[in-house]
């Protein structure tokens, strides 16, 4: 007897933000293996008696490991439950499903993924600015702003993120964002280049502040906090909250 997984995108954590067919998985689940940013009222959409088991990671805290997630994906799926991978924002943007995908497959274990909207479109769109603008950032580039170990990449294309063109977005980035952001000045990219950071997006205490690469370097540096956030910078609207 075997079951079936759906990744899920849950967008940034308003439940509003979900899709219909992430709703109907939802509903339908026997199982829900949900992120920490993915918990909250999005969890209430479950029916009674699921089985809800927390796997999420945060920078800093115990997590569990990625191999267990995947065990756990397979030994739910293994009994015939309908199984619901719920992942915060879109599951394909620095979620870890590659991974997960692997596992099911060379289990035999069949699958879907059903996309969610990713916290950089929530925060442009909470700021009212567009990705992306006629004549001045054609491009927009996602990276991370740690690696396995928590620390700065140390394999980053530098040219391509201090491009003054593009629009980039940096997902986790508080703790390493000053050493990112001196290394692109070197590079090349103005220190006064705008700034949106973004934290808790889409949720009630949503914080959206606008800052210059250098000042928002000094900004973290002094004091991260622990709120969830991402940067975005680039060619920024000049009224941006």
């Amino acid at each position: 007897m075997t079951g079936f997984v759906s990744f899920v995108g849950s967008g940034p954590g308003d439940p509003e933000l979900l899709t219909i067919k992430a709703v109907n998985r939802l509903k339908a689940a026997d199982a829900v293996l949900f992120d920490d940013l993915s918990a909250g009222p999005i969890l209430d959409l479950a029916r009674p008696g699921t089985d809800m088991v927390a796997v999420g990671k945060r920078a800093g805290r115990p997590s569990p490991k990625q191999d267990h997630v995947s065990r756990l994906l397979v030994d739910y799926a293994a009994t015939g439950a309908r199984v619901v991978r719920l992942k915060s924002g879109d599951p394909g943007i620095f979620g870890r499903l590659e991974e997960e995908i692997v596992a099911l497959r060379a289990a035999g274990i069949p699958f879907e993924v059903i996309p969610g909207v990713t916290s950089a479109t929530a925060a442009a769109a909470a700021a009212a600015i567009p990705l992306t603008r006629r004549l001045t950032a054609r491009r927009v580039q996602f990276v991370t702003g740690h690696d396995v170990a928590g620390a700065l990449p140390g394999d980053l294309n530098l040219a391509a993120l201090a491009d003054p063109i593009a629009t980039t977005v940096v997902f986790m980035p508080k703790r390493t964002f000053p050493a990112l952001a001196g290394r692109l000045i070197a590079a090349g990219l103005p220190s006064e280049t705008p700034c949106l950071m973004a934290e808790n997006v889409s949720h009630p205490d949503q914080r959206l502040s606008r800052h210059t690469m250098a000042s928002l370097a000094t900004l973290l540096e002094q004091a991260a906090g622990d709120a969830p956030a991402l940067i975005v910078y680039g060619p920024l609207m000049e009224d941006t909250p």
